[in-house]
């Protein structure tokens, strides 16, 4: 009895919902304070995806964009890898190319920020490393320090052979925490799925990577080197 009752009061409570929803109000324990209705809908605009675009593949001849769907059981492996699991199941990816040659991979990736989620795009050089990182949008009051250059940078260059955790590589920024974790879940994220299914098929891939430095290991100790 005790248990339909419960089920009728969540029943109700998910009826009446739409009307809760239009009062909803979102306490910022930073600020100390709710969120204005400005500061919920706001959406600050640093680049369309044409910009960003310029600035992932500056010297490409081309541009190409391909629909990449991840099947279940990849998807998986993904989660494993990064650590968290997620919704989507096909992403956007831009390819640079150059003649016959690949110049590199872009993602636009939306995660959650505090409260709403931010776009970025990760490039990814042709041998899994990270090249550029741009905020396209920011949804919250505060956290956009995450689109500038002194903090993105430390980014670049990463595989997915590095932590890309924040107090393990990546410095995390005073009041921008939430920022600074959905945006470092996101670029490990990239770096999995291009590792995952254009590096590995290339024969370019993280296992291949570990296998020499393993090799290297071996020879450096006999050698010295």
């Amino acid at each position: 009895m005790i248990t339909r009752l419960l089920v009728l009061s969540l029943t109700f409570s998910f009826v009446m919902s739409p009307a809760m929803v239009r009062a909803e109000r979102v306490w910022d324990s930073e600020l100390k304070r709710y969120l204005t209705e400005q500061e919920m809908s706001m959406a600050e605009v640093y680049l369309t995806e044409e910009e960003a675009l310029k600035l992932m593949f500056p010297k490409s001849e081309r541009i190409k964009k391909e629909i990449l769907r991840v099947p279940a059981d990849r998807k998986i492996v993904i989660e494993e890898r990064i650590g968290w699991k997620f919704p989507e199941d096909t992403f956007e990816v831009y390819i640079g190319e150059t003649g016959t040659q690949v110049d590199g991979y872009a993602l636009v990736q939306n995660t959650i920020g505090k409260h709403k989620p931010m776009t970025y795009m990760v490039g990814v050089d042709a041998r899994g490393r990270v090249s550029n990182v741009e905020l396209l949008v920011f949804r919250e009051a505060r956290g956009s320090e995450v689109r500038t250059k002194r903090f993105n940078v430390q980014y670049e260059g990463k595989t997915v052979l590095d932590p890309v955790r924040i107090n393990k590589d990546i410095i995390n920024i005073s009041g921008a925490t939430m920022s600074v974790r959905s945006m470092t879940a996101g670029i490990k994220r990239v770096l999995v799925l291009v590792d995952e299914f254009y590096l590995k098929p290339a024969g370019l891939g993280s296992d291949k990577v570990a296998a020499k430095k393993s090799e290297q290991g071996i020879f450096g100790s006999i050698f010295g080197n």
